[in-house]
């Protein structure tokens, strides 16, 4: 369903202009005329059996979010109110610009944000993570582009609740949050809460600060040899946990890389005994600039916050209260 600019909508919201299509939804800007013009974005629902069911589970977790954080204090998006319009359900929020991703395009192609930025919106993100916990929801798709900022891009707000669950609720499968944001556990089908949020949010902050995307795999296996050029082989307790461990390791828990063959261009499996760390946070942070001291600190408190964000046993992921009062956060510039 297309809507016109000019339209009015519920009697009261007129469109200006569009901002997005999505897979499962289009976004577009109104005045409400019932509030004085204010500004606004409606979510249109794709009018399906499945996508209608998908937006009413959102807009139950959107209120619950909303009703959890009364003063708007932890940088979820608002939900005003919600609607049906020609049998789709529509859902009226705050206007917010961009998202990371166009701010990271725009701002800072391939060589990220200031560390200022990166400290403000690291904490404004760790506040929405707060929120959700104390909410007992999983956001399971944080990546720049899930998080808005307003028109002065100082303030965060976490978007698209579209994949979102009760934490009770997580169903295993290899699949939840975009790929490259995607934790271990998930990928080896371990039972997961909060951490992959926390997962997410790690390579989110590593990607805000250097303009590039921490692990890039181009499958589920690639990309567990990535977190393992990064940290080191898995430890076996973790791999013997996951229902998918087959998939990615023998009865050894020798890793099984599937790769492509220089010459032949096929796909091989190759058995790895032991993989050897390969990347160092440090020099991909810092890279060949000269920071003056105080930006110098940062980086290695940065450093420091994401090797205890992003570790591959979700037991011994730092908890959001932690990472809230780490020093990169605390500490101001």
């Amino acid at each position: 369903y297309r809507v016109r600019i000019g339209e009015t909508m519920d009697n009261r919201y007129v469109v200006y202009g569009y901002t997005g299509q999505g897979v499962f939804s289009n976004v577009i800007r109104a005045r409400d005329g019932a509030r004085g013009n204010q500004d606004v974005a409606i979510k249109i629902i794709r009018n399906n059996e499945i996508m209608h069911k998908t937006g009413l589970k959102e807009l139950d977790i959107l209120k619950r979010l909303n009703d959890t954080d009364p003063d708007d204090r932890f940088h979820c998006l608002r939900l005003f109110r919600h609607f049906f319009h020609k049998q789709h359900l529509c859902m009226v929020f705050e206007p917010l610009s961009m998202n990371l991703r166009e701010v990271l395009k725009k701002y800072g192609k391939d060589v990220g944000l200031h560390i200022k930025a990166v400290r403000s919106y690291s904490q404004q993100l760790f506040l929405a993570l707060k929120l959700l916990k104390k909410a007992n929801i999983l956001h399971a798709d944080i990546k720049p582009d899930n998080i808005l900022v307003n028109e002065n891009k100082l303030v965060l707000k976490l978007c698209d609740f579209g994949s979102a669950s009760h934490v009770a609720e997580n169903e295993i499968t290899p699949y939840l949050v975009s790929r490259f944001y995607r934790a271990p556990e998930v990928i080896l089908g371990i039972p997961y809460d909060f951490g992959v949020d926390m997962w997410s949010a790690g390579c989110t902050i590593f990607e805000l600060y250097t303009g590039k995307i921490m692990f890039s795999g181009k499958s589920n296996n690639q990309m567990l040899k990535f977190f393992m050029d990064f940290k080191g082989k898995m430890p076996n307790k973790i791999i013997r946990k996951g229902a998918f461990k087959d998939q990615h390791f023998d009865h050894n828990c020798n890793f099984l890389y599937h790769e492509v063959d220089k010459v032949t261009e096929r796909e091989k499996v190759v058995t790895m005994s032991t993989i050897n760390i390969t990347r160092d946070l440090q020099s991909e942070l810092v890279g060949n600039q000269h920071l003056p001291d105080d930006q110098a600190r940062k980086v290695n408190q940065l450093k420091d916050l994401l090797e205890k964000i992003l570790m591959l046993d979700s037991t011994k992921r730092i908890p959001i209260n932690q990472a809230l009062t780490h020093p990169f956060i605390q500490e101001k510039i």
